[in-house]
């Protein structure tokens, strides 16, 4: 195979319609625009416009809301702190949402920081963050360790 031997699949292309290029072409004169009104000239977008009728997107129900108050919370699993206490970057005695911060297991607090369930915690650690799942608290408990939820948190 060479270069110059490379092409598309036949009827993978097809050549670009010519409009308003003489009568012999089938759209020569007003190009398939028909005469006069809005739609012949150019420079006209009438996206949803439905001819005085009352257009879908505001005939559709709204649903759904985003709460402009709410809090995020930077998440930070078991296993990524247990992680950090096997390699020396966290003390599991103490650690805080500072401690996390500054050993780089999280990158920024947000509204807080909140402890996940995924990943195994073997070492008995004593954590104080923002938030917590039950699950989370659970497993700290189970590993023989303690985890504080500092402020109070909706029921999640």
């Amino acid at each position: 195979m060479k270069l110059h031997e490379l092409c598309d699949n036949p009827g993978a292309t097809r050549t670009k319609k010519r409009v308003a290029r003489g009568p012999g072409s089938g759209k020569g004169k007003t190009a398939g625009r028909g005469i006069k009104g809005q739609k012949s000239r150019s420079g006209v977008a009438i996206k949803g416009y439905e001819g005085g009728q009352m257009p879908l997107y505001q005939r559709l129900p709204k649903r759904g809301f985003n709460k402009p108050n709410r809090k995020a919370y930077a998440v930070v699993n078991l296993g990524i702190i247990q992680k950090f206490i096997e390699a020396g970057k966290l003390d599991a005695a103490n650690v805080t949402e500072d401690a996390l911060i500054a050993s780089g297991a999280v990158r920024r607090k947000l509204d807080g920081i909140r402890v996940l369930a995924k990943g195994e915690l073997s070492s008995a650690a004593t954590i104080t963050v923002t938030g917590a799942s039950q699950a989370a608290v659970d497993a700290v408990a189970k590993a023989g360790g303690s985890l504080t939820v500092t402020a109070a948190q909706a029921a999640e």
